[in-house]
C-alpha cells in the first residue's frame, strides 16, 4: 500500500516537474511528497479508528482507579495513560490538575505529565509505518521509563511543595477530600452514531491541530535527506564520539515539535546514518524539554520544580542515547 504513495511522489517530482532524480533538489521533494502524503492519510484514517475505541474513556473514572494503586503500580498506569492520550503539554495541564484535585500522588501525576508530550498512538502509528516495531518498541519503553524514573524521583524528593499555588491547593484538597466514587457502572454507552460524531470531531481537532508539524517536520527531513551531504551528520554525530549524545540533546531543546512532526526528522536522520540512541535523545529533547513547553509548564510548577525536572530529562535522554549507542 504504502508504495503508492512513492509512486505518487516519482510521478509528480520526475514526470510533472521533470527533475532529475540525481539532483538534491529532487530527492528532497520527492522524500517531502512521499512522508507527507504517507503521514497525511495515516492521520486521518487512523485517529478516526482510535477515536472510535476512545469514545468511552472516562478520565474522572480513570482518576479514580489510579488513586487506588500503589505508587508503584500506579507510576506505570500513569505513564501508560500519557502514552495512550493524545495531548500535548499545553492540554495536559488541565489533565494534570485533575489528577492533582483527585489527591493522586504529584509523582504519579507527574509520570503521565512527562510521558504525554512524549509517546501517543498517533506517533507510535506512524512510527510502527515509517521505522517498523522494533524501533517503535524501543521508543515506547524508553518513553515510559523517562516517565515513570522522573515519577519515583519527585515523589521521592517531595516535589508537591514546588507547585503553583492553584495547583498546590488543588492537591491538598484533593487529599483531604473523600475517595472518588465509582460512578454509574450503568450508565448508558454511546451508539454507533455518537461514536461516528465523536470520532470525527477528535480527527478534526486532531489533524487541524498536528498537520502543520507533519508539514514542518517533513520538511526538515526532505532538507537533511535532500541537501545534507551522506555522512556528514554521521561523522559529526557518529557513535565513536561521546560528547555526541549530549550535543543532540542541546540541539533538541531551542526547537519545538510534538511527537508527530518530529518523527520524519528522525527517519531522515536515521537513513543519514545517525545511530538510533542519538537520534532517539535529539527528538526527546525537541518534543519533551524544549523551552516552549516549559514557559506552558510554568504555569503549573515554581521554577525549582522546572529546573529540576529539565534536567532529569535531560540526564534521562542522554544516558538512554549513550546506552542505546553500545548496544
Amino acid at each position: 500500500m504504502f508504495e503508492l504513495f512513492g509512486d505518487l511522489a516519482s510521478l509528480m517530482v520526475y514526470q510533472w516537474l521533470g527533475l532529475d532524480p540525481q539532483s538534491r533538489l529532487a530527492q528532497a521533494l520527492h522524500f517531502f511528497v512521499e512522508d507527507t502524503s504517507k503521514i497525511l492519510v495515516l492521520l486521518v484514517v487512523m485517529i478516526y479508528a482510535i477515536a472510535l475505541v476512545r469514545a468511552s474513556l472516562d478520565v474522572d473514572r480513570v482518576r479514580h482507579y489510579l488513586s487506588g494503586k500503589s505508587r508503584t503500580a500506579g507510576y506505570l498506569l500513569g505513564s501508560g495513560f500519557g502514552a495512550i492520550t493524545p495531548f500535548c503539554s499545553c492540554s495536559s495541564i488541565p489533565v494534570f490538575l485533575g489528577f492533582t484535585s483527585a489527591g493522586i500522588p504529584v509523582g504519579i501525576t507527574m509520570a503521565f505529565l512527562i510521558t504525554s508530550p512524549l509517546i501517543n498512538e498517533v506517533a507510535l502509528l506512524l512510527l510502527l509505518s515509517l521505522l517498523g516495531w522494533e524501533l517503535t518498541l524501543i521508543y515506547v519503553v524508553v518513553g515510559m521509563a523517562i516517565g515513570m524514573a522522573g515519577g519515583a524521583l519527585l515523589d521521592a524528593i517531595g516535589a508537591e511543595r514546588w507547585l503553583q499555588p492553584l495547583a498546590a491547593r488543588a492537591h491538598a484538597m484533593g487529599q483531604q477530600a473523600q475517595p472518588l466514587e465509582e460512578g454509574n457502572d450503568d450508565a448508558p454507552s454511546l451508539s454507533l452514531t455518537q461514536r461516528h460524531q465523536f470520532a470525527r470531531e477528535e480527527t478534526l481537532e486532531i489533524f487541524g491541530r498536528v498537520w502543520k508539524w507533519v508539514v514542518i517536520g517533513v520538511g526538515l527531513g526532505a532538507a537533511l535527506h535532500g541537501f545534507v551531504p551522506a555522512g556528514w551528520l554521521q561523522a559529526h554525530l557518529g557513535d565513536g564520539q561521546w560528547w555526541s549524545v549530549p550535543t543532540a540533546v542541546g540541539l533538541g531543546i531551542p526547537l519545538y515539535a510534538n511527537a508527530t512532526g518530529v518523527i520524519p526528522v528522525m527517519e531522515s536522520l536515521l537513513l543519514q546514518g545517525v545511530p538510533l540512541g542519538t537520534t532517539l535523545a535529539f527528538c526527546m529533547s525537541t518534543v519533551a524539554a524544549s523551552f516552549p513547553e516549559f514557559v506552558m509548564l510554568k504555569q503549573v510548577m515554581q521554577w525549582r520544580l522546572l529546573a529540576l525536572l529539565f534536567a532529569l530529562l535531560l540526564t534521562g535522554f542522554t544516558l538512554m542515547g549513550w546506552v542505546l549507542n553500545l548496544v
